[in-house]
């Protein structure tokens, strides 16, 4: 078993004043060597290139994200275009990976499945004073989210689909960010998510306080939306850009849907997904599907719940009460996971 955590990040201001903050977090922290080391070699193939067509789709959609960006990059002596692509979401490779989740009338449950390679172990709260809605969720490349919750109980999470047929644009990380900070409601969510330019492949789930979800199929060619209170990683509309192998997915697929009745509260949701016993938890981590955490979104109560590994009650912490002004006392979430990878956040690699 590994040890592994989450640190939690809290914080109050400007973009830039909050980039600035991550970036002095981030220069005695194990992310951005590691990242180095795991993504030098692909770097010419997978990141960006266009500089300016990234700058133009940011400056239209996120343009408080260019100022955090610019914190980042001053905080670590960073030339503005490193800063960039390392942290603007755009035209950079992801991870294959798993994912499952599950919708009630007022909560989402999301098992996150990827490599603990690539898990960068920070979950954020955040309050611009400078425009944008407050959220909170896992981060992914430092300005991304892999999940999460904002202040008017939009909640978002996301399911890889493919690789193929990609496209220039941003990816599913920032793609959740501009979600979260910029929709108050799954129309405004879905509005967002059929105007901005896509990577890959990715089916974006939303709940927010009427109890309506929606599942977004979302590649770099269309996107189409349906409503379903389970996705895991495969298209039901756009079924050409499935992978060729769908087994695993149909099968956590049909798990929840012959659980789903019995699973009608938020933990016995949670139980559910996060339950080794019950096979949606998945401890495939060498091949960058293993279950690195199970969370909890409540849009009503603006409740979250989150663990990292299996067979853990979940750790509960109430987002409404940080936004009238409550901060946390927790510094860190603690975990195991029956690997032997570490996350991205503990040690060199």
């Amino acid at each position: 078993m590994m040890r592994v955590y989450s640190d939690v990040v809290q914080f109050r201001g400007t973009h830039y004043d909050f980039g600035y903050k991550q970036g002095e977090l981030l220069r005695d922290s194990f992310i951005l060597p590691n990242r180095k080391k795991q993504w030098n070699a692909q770097r010419a193939r997978h990141f960006m290139t266009d500089e300016q067509e990234a700058l133009k789709f940011l400056t239209h959609f996120a343009p408080n994200l260019l100022e955090e960006i610019q914190g980042l990059s001053d905080a670590l002596g960073w030339e503005p275009a490193d800063a960039l692509r390392e942290f603007g979401g755009y035209y950079i490779e992801y991870t294959r990976s798993g994912c499952s989740i599950l919708t009630g009338d007022d909560f989402m449950v999301r098992n996150y499945d990827s490599t603990p390679l690539g898990y960068e172990g920070r979950f954020a709260f955040y309050a611009p004073t400078d425009g944008g809605y407050a959220t909170a969720g896992p981060s992914m490349q430092i300005t991304g989210r892999t999940d999460g919750i904002n202040e008017k109980g939009l909640a978002m999470g996301y399911n890889f689909i493919n690789r193929r047929n990609s496209g220039d644009g941003f990816i599913c990380n920032m793609i959740g960010r501009l979600v979260l900070e910029n929709c108050a409601d799954v129309d405004e969510a879905i509005a967002l998510l059929r105007a901005i330019p896509h990577r890959r492949s990715f089916s974006y789930v939303l709940l927010d306080p009427s109890g309506e979800t929606v599942v977004v199929e979302a590649s770099a060619g269309a996107v189409k939306i349906r409503r379903a209170s389970i996705s895991t990683n495969h298209f039901e509309l756009l079924t050409g850009e499935n992978r060729y192998r769908t087994d695993d997915s149909r099968r956590r697929q049909k798990i929840l849907q012959e659980q789903q009745e019995s699973a009608d509260t938020a933990f016995e949701a949670f139980r559910l997904l996060n339950s080794e016993e019950n096979e949606v938890f998945s401890k495939k981590y060498d091949a960058s599907a293993g279950t690195l955490h199970t969370a909890v979104y409540m849009p009503h109560s603006l409740r979250i719940g989150f663990a990292l590994g299996g067979n853990r009650l979940p750790l509960m912490m109430d987002f409404g009460q940080w936004l009238a002004g409550k901060p946390f006392n927790i510094k860190r979430i603690n975990g195991e996971i029956d690997s032997k990878l570490p996350f991205v956040n503990t040690e060199s690699i």
